[in-house]
């Protein structure tokens, strides 16, 4: 006769990647406070790869975690209202007329996100949807807060990110457009790292107060870096359709990377993995034009 086992079957716990803190996060925006969750970093979870020339550090996975995204855990979305900043904001918005657009939009916001990131979910754990869908809150939240807050630059990041998040969806579900959505994100932050660059020197914008201007989370490149991604998301990622401002803009961009970086006839150099890309991409923006005959006048 067959005799069932007492023996409780043990099931095997699956690796954690993050925490909920004790501290919860209060939205300015409806005043409701919600769980906040934090991403664990040691015990061999993250294991830094290839630097890109987008100054994206990239994770390879562990044999006990798998792959991780370390960035998704960088933003903070509220469950109620969905609104979502960097977490700092959360603490610094403050002004009743950012607050009162961001309330006013908060069922416009759900529904643009939910048709590119379906069915995602800000109360569990999140995944790499989630996250991607918490960046896109974001970039649309931002679009609705003061120029105090330097707006700009953190919609730069966030679609940069977001271009990012979405080739790694495109990796993990493939057949979805993730791809030819990444590269409509890669659009939008050449368009967005412009504009900051303008806002700046037009003084319509102080960048002053941002402490990490990334990109990734793992290095501050500063604005030296945003220089450098302006350049290189123009070379990569810019309009191809009127070829002579194309050529003007990658020109300026050749001479703004020389004058910065010191490459060129200039000795002066800055250390460290920036100069390296830098000095790449002048060579690419030196060939191109040379290619069209385009002689810069620092050349």
């Amino acid at each position: 006769m067959y005799k069932s086992s007492t023996k409780k079957p043990t099931v095997e716990k699956k690796p954690k990647l993050s925490y909920w803190s004790k501290t919860k996060c209060k939205c300015p925006v409806c005043m409701k406070s919600f769980d906040k969750e934090e991403m664990l970093s040691g015990s061999g979870r993250m294991i830094a790869g290839e630097l890109t020339d987008e100054l994206h550090r990239v994770f390879e996975p562990s044999k006990k975690y798998g792959t991780i995204y370390p960035l998704i855990y960088a933003i903070g979305a509220c469950p109620k209202c969905h609104s979502a900043f960097f977490w700092k904001d959360f603490e610094e918005i403050n002004d009743n007329e950012s607050l009162n657009a961001l309330q006013a939009d908060s069922e416009n916001r759900k529904s643009i996100v939910n048709n590119l990131f379906p069915y995602y979910d800000l109360t569990h754990e999140r995944n790499l949807l989630d996250g991607a869908a918490m960046y896109y809150l974001a970039l649309l939240s931002y679009e609705k807060v003061d120029l105090s807050y330097a707006p700009t630059i953190k919609r730069a990041m966030i679609s940069l990110r977001l271009a990012w998040l979405c080739k790694d969806l495109e990796k993990v579900v493939p057949g979805h457009n993730y791809s030819y959505v990444s590269e409509v994100f890669y659009r939008k932050a050449q368009f967005f790292y412009e504009q900051t660059l303008i806002n700046e020197t037009g003084r319509i914008e102080t960048i002053a107060k941002v402490n990490n201007f990334g990109p990734d989370i793992d290095k501050n490149y500063g604005y030296d870096g945003v220089i450098y991604l302006n350049s290189l998301l123009e070379f990569k990622y810019g309009q191809t359709e009127d070829m002579q401002m194309r050529y003007k803009k990658l020109d300026e961009n050749k001479r703004s990377i020389a004058r910065i970086f010191g490459l060129g006839k200039s000795s002066k150099s800055k250390p460290g993995p920036l100069l390296e890309k830098s000095r790449d991409l002048y060579d690419k923006l030196t060939a191109t034009l040379n290619e069209a005959n385009i002689i810069s006048v620092d050349d």
